[in-house]
């Protein structure tokens, strides 16, 4: 059980990076990108996309990558740094981190909080801050068993997650570091009498 835990865990920290590997997904200004060039290490490097929406990448200058699939970039780097090499370089990209749009959504917590009720959180918020958003927990709080409900919108099934406060408290950090999702549930049930 708690291997599964674990790997749930983890798979919900990546989830963000995994939709901006996305062919769908359009690059932002705040992204940070890893670009690799296989025929010139020198020229690996990761870059934060600018306000302007633009990178600067050695030999290719300035490019437009707001708006841009990944794909695109990698394109757009390669043809520019073709003068440079004898065949068109091998050009990779990857979204290592996702901007925070400043965009909202809402979640719930219930029980025993400060403010229970549905608060509204950026992309990003991990599971600890929305407790903290909601008040924090209160003297009556269960913290070995906040639960985190979360809908699957491909099934419609329920998962259920379970967060041990007082573990973050002695330094673990993994399940701290789950990010919300719209619509997430964070229930604080009350302590039990010898709990």
């Amino acid at each position: 059980m708690r291997n599964f835990l674990l790997a749930a865990m983890l798979a919900l920290l990546a989830a963000p990076l995994a939709h901006a590997q996305s062919a769908d997904y359009r690059i932002q200004p705040g992204d940070q990108l890893a670009i690799t060039v296989l025929e010139d290490e020198t020229l690996n490097r990761t870059t934060l996309v600018l306000p302007d929406g633009r990178i600067s990448v050695p030999l290719a200058g300035s490019i437009q990558a707001q708006g841009r699939s990944v794909s695109a970039v990698e394109s757009a780097i390669a043809d520019r740094l073709a003068s440079n090499f004898a065949v068109r370089p091998s050009v990779f990209v990857s979204v290592t981190t996702v901007s925070d749009t400043g965009e909202t959504f809402p979640i719930f917590v219930v029980g025993q909080v400060g403010g229970p009720g549905q608060i509204e959180v950026e992309a990003g918020t991990t599971l600890l801050q929305a407790i903290a958003l909601a008040g924090g927990l209160d003297r009556f709080a269960a913290t070995k068993r906040i639960q985190l409900r979360r809908a699957d919108s491909a099934t419609g099934q329920e998962r259920l997650f379970i967060f041990n406060y007082n573990a973050v408290e002695r330094g673990g950090a993994i399940q701290s570091m789950i990010t919300m999702r719209e619509g997430d549930v964070i229930v604080v049930p009350e302590r039990r009498l010898f709990e």
